[in-house]
Order: C-alpha cells, then sequence, then structure tokens
C-alpha cells in the first residue's frame, strides 16, 4: 500500500470547515463530500456542547467511540482535548482522515498549531490561519503588508522554510473602526489617515504584532495601543478608545456600536503552507500541493 502523504490542519473552527471543504471538492471519490459533511456536523455538534448550547443524552467518551470507525481505518477519527473556556471542559476534536487526490491517499492529521508542525519540519504541508504567520515570522518593517505576495517577501529564510502557497477563500477583515467624532469631516479612514493619527488604537490583545507587522511601524509609531476589558466586547472598546482595529465579516455589530467602517487593512483567511526544504523534489508532496491550489489563485485575494 503507498504510503499517504501527511498533511497538518486544525483540530477545530472556520479554518478546519474551510480545509474540509476544499479537500471535499478536489478529492477523488464521490463519497468525500458526505464524509466531510459528516465530520463537519460533528464537530459542530461538539461545540455546541461545550459552549452550552446542546445537552448531549452520552458521556463523552461514548460519544467518541461512535464517532470514529475501527472498521475504516481511512475514515474520519476523532479525539478529546481540554477546552480553553472556564474549567477547561474536554471538547470532541478532530484527529485524522484519509482520502485520495489525484491518486495519491493524503493523510490530514490534526495539530494545535499546524504552522509550528511545518516549521519544526514534521510535515512538508499543511493548512493554517494568515494571521498565525504574520504573528510568528513576519519581520516588522517601516511599511506594512496588505496580502500574501508581501507576507512571503517578508519572511527572513534563516528565520523560517515555511512559505504561503494560497488562500482558501474564507475571508474575513482585519478592519480600522472609528467613533465617528474621531474622524475630521471629509476624512477617509484608511492608512493614510493612520499614519497621521495620534492617540489611542484599540485591538486585541493577542493581534499586537499582527497590527505592527499589517500597519508597519511608522504609522504606529505615535499610537498607543489599547485593549478590551475583561467580557468587553471589543467594538464596545472600540467606541470607547475612539479608534481600533477588529475582524469583520459584515459589520452589523460595528455599526449597532455607532462604529464607522474603514479600510480593509488584511484579509484573514486560512492558507496552505509548505515547508520549501520538505517539498523540494517530492513529486508526490508537489502533486498534492497543485491539486489542492489548482485554481484558487483566480478564486481568492490572496495569493503566492
Amino acid at each position: 500500500m503507498t504510503e499517504p502523504v501527511p498533511v497538518a490542519v486544525p483540530r477545530k473552527g472556520r479554518p478546519l470547515e474551510a480545509v474540509l471543504e476544499r479537500v471535499a471538492t478536489v478529492a477523488d471519490s464521490e463519497d468525500a463530500e458526505a464524509t466531510v459533511d459528516q465530520v463537519t456536523s460533528v464537530l459542530r455538534y461538539e461545540k455546541a456542547i461545550t459552549k452550552g448550547n446542546q445537552t448531549a443524552e452520552k458521556g463523552s467518551y461514548e460519544r467518541l467511540a461512535e464517532y470514529s470507525s475501527p472498521v475504516e481505518p481511512s475514515g474520519p477519527e476523532f479525539t478529546l482535548m481540554r477546552d480553553d473556556r472556564e474549567g477547561k471542559p474536554r471538547r470532541i476534536v478532530f484527529d485524522s482522515l484519509t482520502i485520495d487526490l489525484g491518486g495519491v491517499p493524503v493523510h490530514l492529521v490534526g495539530r494545535e498549531e499546524p504552522f509550528r508542525a511545518l516549521r519544526t519540519h514534521e510535515f512538508a504541508l499543511g493548512f493554517d490561519a494568515a494571521d498565525l504567520v504574520l504573528e510568528e515570522v513576519v519581520s516588522l518593517g517601516p511599511e506594512g503588508v496588505g496580502d500574501l505576495a508581501a507576507v512571503n517577501e517578508r519572511i527572513d529564510p534563516a528565520e523560517s522554510d515555511v512559505r504561503v502557497v494560497t488562500g482558501l477563500g474564507d475571508t474575513v477583515y482585519h478592519t480600522l473602526l472609528a467613533e465617528p467624532d474621531t474622524l475630521p469631516a471629509g476624512t477617509d479612514l484608511n492608512r493614510e489617515y493612520l499614519a497621521e493619527y495620534e492617540g489611542p488604537l484599540c485591538i486585541s490583545p493577542r493581534y499586537e504584532r499582527l497590527v505592527e507587522a499589517v500597519l508597519g511601524m511608522d504609522a504606529v509609531e505615535n499610537v498607543e495601543f489599547a485593549y478590551p476589558e475583561n467580557g468587553q466586547e471589543e467594538e464596545a472598546a472600540i467606541a470607547e478608545a475612539g479608534l481600533g482595529v477588529y475582524l469583520t465579516v459584515t459589520g452589523g455589530t460595528a455599526r449597532e456600536y455607532g462604529l464607522v467602517l474603514g479600510e480593509q487593512l488584511f484579509p484573514s483567511e486560512t492558507v496552505l503552507l509548505e515547508n520549501t526544504v520538505e517539498v523540494a523534489d517530492e513529486e508526490r508532496i508537489e502533486s498534492v500541493r497543485s491539486i489542492i491550489s489548482g485554481g484558487l489563485q483566480e478564486e481568492t485575494e490572496l495569493w503566492a
């Protein structure tokens, strides 16, 4: 039997769903879509249980045994992990699935931090959020970055062998938001405005380095980062600070707080990553990469 090509994937959430949807689209088997739907349904149900929106009749170990198929070794498998919510409840998450792409068996392997697994050469290919690449390895410079081409250009080859191949199109945006009174009349809320701005800029604490990479160090030179208080909604905190950066999909909640939506600074998207050292001269790996990324450059604004 041909050894499968291992690919690191997230264990849960929107990025994993984007990966599974893409894999089902390009898979060889006709039942791939049904298998992916099954995995997605299980994970959404388990998320609802973890958040207290569903009550399970059976215990986590019983449910885990039902979800995983010992009869079909290549079928979906799940595992238990401790969720980071209050009380650290157990949560059932994705573990693995083997599926054929272009005649090559591909083993999707769940990892808490796929990007870091590629950095340590555990995998040649993997999927993770573009945000993490900015937070981890993109060098900070005077100018900011706005697309994945610029991201790859700002990765020091001595720092990492991982590069972005393409995005999967599940895009939300890091967007400039402002309280109307912060903006002078007739002023556009964009990078140019921020470059002249002096004062508080409300962001999520975990995104500080990402915001610095996206905006550039010149733009944040006279900015004082502010953060939401514990339990405070980001939009509410931005309204108090007057200006901020937050991930938005439709911007509906921001408008409820009376905020003006400005420039979409950087698209947050699940991306296909490669470790260039591990991919080089590996024909099967290159084939899998090509199948997964085929046509996506035209479908997503993220490209490399």
